[in-house]
């Protein structure tokens, strides 16, 4: 697989706690020159990052991240001030507890309060896919598919860990017609990346295969 296919399916992420402006930055820079999808940003720098990038570069941030267990009135008011910021993309993380629970229409209808909000932006939902059983990440599949979101999302990369092949598979077995993969966390190589492409991730979340190419 061309290397410059790889990279236009990369949301290239930046998350980190300690992540400051001139990293947020050079982030940019990198995403630009090497054709990313996205970047996946924190919240606070999609102001800044979308007036530095204008429409070279879409920008991804997060919403409920990393735990999902904010309230739905947060959720949704942080997906209303990161699109006045200028966000192109959400990335929300679920409220693993209250699937956990049974609740499965308290999620659902949180994932459309959201989508309400993103206004026709992209809407990605995580599931944190190390925290669930194979019965939650089907029926969990089963809810993206109803609430509208366009995109199913393993992981948050910060918590026991991210992506993998398997539940790829998984999800592809399980979701609607209209709805897309996206593989994150722990993605280390190109092979994995071709590899969760082959399995049908139309996005990777990942900071590692642009470093990758540059070394390259």
């Amino acid at each position: 697989m061309e290397i410059e296919k790889i990279l236009g399916m990369v949301d290239h992420t930046l998350l980190l706690q300690t992540s400051t402006w001139e990293e947020i930055q050079a982030l940019c820079v990198d995403a630009m020159k090497y054709g990313t999808a996205s970047v996946c940003i924190p919240p606070c720098y999609v102001k800044q990052a979308k007036e530095y990038m204008g429409d070279r570069m879409k920008v991804c941030t997060v919403i409920g991240f990393p735990n999902g267990n904010h309230t739905t009135a947060t959720k949704v008011f942080e997906t209303e001030d990161a699109v006045a910021n200028g966000a192109d993309e959400i990335d929300m993380v679920i409220n693993v507890g209250m699937l956990k629970a049974g609740n499965d229409a308290y999620v659902l209808d949180e994932i459309k309060a959201i989508k309400r909000a993103c206004k026709g932006r992209l809407l990605k939902v995580i599931i944190e896919t190390c925290l669930l059983t194979e019965e939650e990440k089907i029926r969990m599949c089963e809810i993206v598919t109803e609430s509208g979101a366009e995109y199913i999302k393993t992981s948050t990369g910060f918590s026991t860990a991210g992506a993998t092949f398997e539940d790829i598979a998984l999800f592809a077995k399980h979701i609607g017609p209209d709805v897309k993969m996206k593989a994150a966390g722990g993605i280390s190589s190109l092979e994995d990346a071709e590899k969760f492409i082959e399995l049908g991730a139309s996005r990777l979340g990942t900071s590692r295969i642009v470093k990758i190419v540059k070394e390259l």
